[in-house]
Formats: C-alpha cells, structure tokens, sequence
C-alpha cells in the first residue's frame, strides 16, 4: 500500500469521526451563516416582501436548544449521510493528493540538497502550493455533495422564512378587511403554527438544486470555495511549520520521545485557529449561495454569483455580516481539526504496523 494510499485511507477514517462528533455545531453554525440580519435601520423595500431579520443572534446554545424544541434531535443532525460521504470523499481525495505531492516536494528537496542547493527540507511557500493544489482538487469533485448538505441544514430555516411571510400575509389581509372574525384569523394563525418544518431527504435536494439552476447549480459557491482554499493551505502551513519546530527540538535534545496524540491534538487545533479566523468571510459567502435564495421572497436576499453576495452583503448587513456564527466555527472547526489530525495520526501508525506484520509474516512463509 502505498504512503498516499495509507494518508487517504486514515484521513477519511478521521475526518468521519470527527464529523459525528462536531455535526450538531456544524448545522447551527450554517444556519446562523445564512441568517440575514439587516443594518439597523436600513430596511429595504423591493416585491412588498419582508426585509432581512433584526432579530439578536442568539447563543450557540441557545440555537441547539432551539432546533431540538422545533424540530427534535434529528433536526440537528438533517444532512448527515452526504455529509459523511462527503467528508469521507474530501479527506480522502485531500489527503491523498496532499501525501502524493508532498512526496514529489521532498524527493525534489532531497534531489537539491545533493546538488549543494538547501537544507534538504521542504520550505513554507512549498507546503502552501501542495496544499493548495491538492486542495482545488477536492474542491472541485466534492463540492456537489457539499451543496446538498448546505440546503439540508438550512431548509427548515428557509421554511421558517416562508412560514413568517404567510403569516405576515393572514395579518395583512386581516387589517385591510374589517369584516374578518377574529375567531377565524385565530384558526387560520393556529393551524398557520401547527405546520413545523421538517428535514428533507438528499434526492428531493437534489433535485430542488437541478430545477433551480441545472447541473452547475451543483457547482454553486465554487469560486469563494476555490479561494478558501488557502484555509487548509494556511492550516498545513501552520501545522507542518510547527510538527517539523517540534520534531527538531527534540532532536536537539536528543530525545528518543515521539510527537503525542495530545500534541498532535493541539497543533492540529493551532493550526486550524489560525486559518478559521483568516478566511471566515469567504466560508460565510459560499454558505449563502449554496443554501435556497428564496428566502423571504425578498431580492435583497438572494444572491446571483459571489460578487453579488458580497455588495449586498455590505449593503444590508454591513461587515458584521461576514462573521456570523464565527465562534461557533471556532469551536466545532478547531475541535474538529484536532480529532482529524490525532485520529489520522494514530490510524497511520496502526496501519503501517498491520502492513510491517503482513509483510513478516509473507517473508517467513514466503
């Protein structure tokens, strides 16, 4: 089995464990992206439909409790199975790709290091375009199960909007027309809140996503995608910068002693701390294109293309906007990172200790 192989293999076993574990935060953390929440003040008047909310976002807390009394403990998990393949996909493919070619770099290092040229090692700006490259890659096989698992988490949100509308509507036509019975509007408001959003299912996703913008609907949100993916650049950079600092200390002091678990957890942690907090505004970005535009009817919340969302953005919610949910991105991110990172770490390990038994074990009854 390869080294690229065995690195796919064990990072898609830790990205899936780290994702069962973060997905409660992960689904309030793309809703509380895809909330608008307008400038105070500034409330835009276009179809006679409702302008973005003005409402205070909550706690993260807060929002879990919330979607549990609204929608039951499945509501926080809505998008799981895709998401799982995805991750399971993304991982895999990254880290496939990111072994192979940091592979090639350091064999190149290695090459110059003989012809008199450097140290041998693999430099920052190296590390940045092997993640980058094997990044764009993932980016663009995955990226249609990722909008499928945005407008999974997202659509009892953007039926909640829809359900908001209706009622403004039974309210609107109450008050123009006096001959209404006030028993009646109280019937039509009661079974109005009896209607409580559920989760759909991947295929009907599916084809929500297909009738609203034909196959490359399934490719919404690539550019901000593209662009982030400097996130993981930064995170490995970060993360290799300071395996390779550790491992170096320690030969130095010529210690025998291997890098931890709990150290690889918390370089894993460092690392994705540093890229979350850098490129939040673009995650927030590819969150509202993929997630339905026809929230609330109103044009000001849909969007037609990156540069779009972004002026309108600016210009209803300001720059606030752009960091919706941050914290809980910190926490379910940076935890998650470092399950990924430790669980990889110690999959690789248990690997290649079946692999070195097996191959004993073909050399003596070879």
């Amino acid at each position: 089995m390869s080294n690229a192989v065995l690195n796919g293999l064990a990072g898609a076993g830790g990205g899936i464990i780290a994702q069962i574990i973060t997905y409660p935060l992960q689904t309030v953390n793309t809703r509380q992206q895809t909330e608008r929440v307008a400038k105070k003040g500034l409330l835009p008047h276009c179809d006679g439909a409702s302008s973005p909310s003005n409402r205070l976002p909550s706690s993260t807390l807060m929002e879990i409790l919330q979607v549990v009394k609204s929608e039951g403990w499945g509501g926080l998990y809505s998008g799981l199975k895709p998401s799982l393949f995805g991750t399971a996909a993304s991982q895999g493919v990254y880290y496939y790709f990111y072994q192979l070619f940091k592979n090639k770099a350091e064999a190149v290092a290695v090459a110059r290091k003989r012809k008199g040229l450097g140290d041998g090692t693999v430099g920052m700006l190296t590390w940045l375009v092997v993640a980058a490259i094997a990044g764009s890659l993932n980016v663009l096989l995955t990226n249609p199960i990722w909008v499928l698992v945005t407008r999974m988490q997202t659509h009892t949100q953007a039926e909640r909007k829809i359900m908001e509308a209706k009622r403004e509507a039974i309210l609107r036509e109450a008050s123009i027309s006096n001959s209404t019975d006030l028993s009646t509007l109280q019937d039509k408001l009661d079974e109005l809140d009896s209607i409580k959003p559920r989760p759909y299912g991947t295929t009907y996703a599916a084809w929500e996503v297909y009738d609203e913008a034909g196959i490359l609907g399934f490719w919404k949100g690539i550019v901000p995608t593209l662009i982030m993916v400097c996130n993981p650049s930064i995170q490995f950079m970060i993360y290799e910068t300071s395996l390779k600092y550790l491992k170096a200390k320690r030969a130095a002091k010529r210690s025998s002693k291997n890098v931890t678990a709990l150290e690889v957890f918390l370089l894993g942690a460092f690392a994705k701390l540093g890229a979350t907090v850098s490129t939040y505004p673009l995650l927030v970005v590819k969150s509202r294109l993929q997630a339905k535009q026809e929230i609330g009817g109103n044009i000001s919340l849909r969007y037609t293309g990156t540069l779009d969302a972004v002026v309108k953005m600016i210009r209803y919610e300001g720059l606030p906007g752009f960091y919706k949910g941050m914290s809980t991105k910190i926490l379910q991110s940076v935890f998650a990172a470092s399950v990924l990172f430790m669980v990889k770490e110690e999959l690789v390990k248990v690997f290649l200790v079946l692999v070195d038994k097996n191959r004993k074990r073909s050399t003596r009854y070879g």
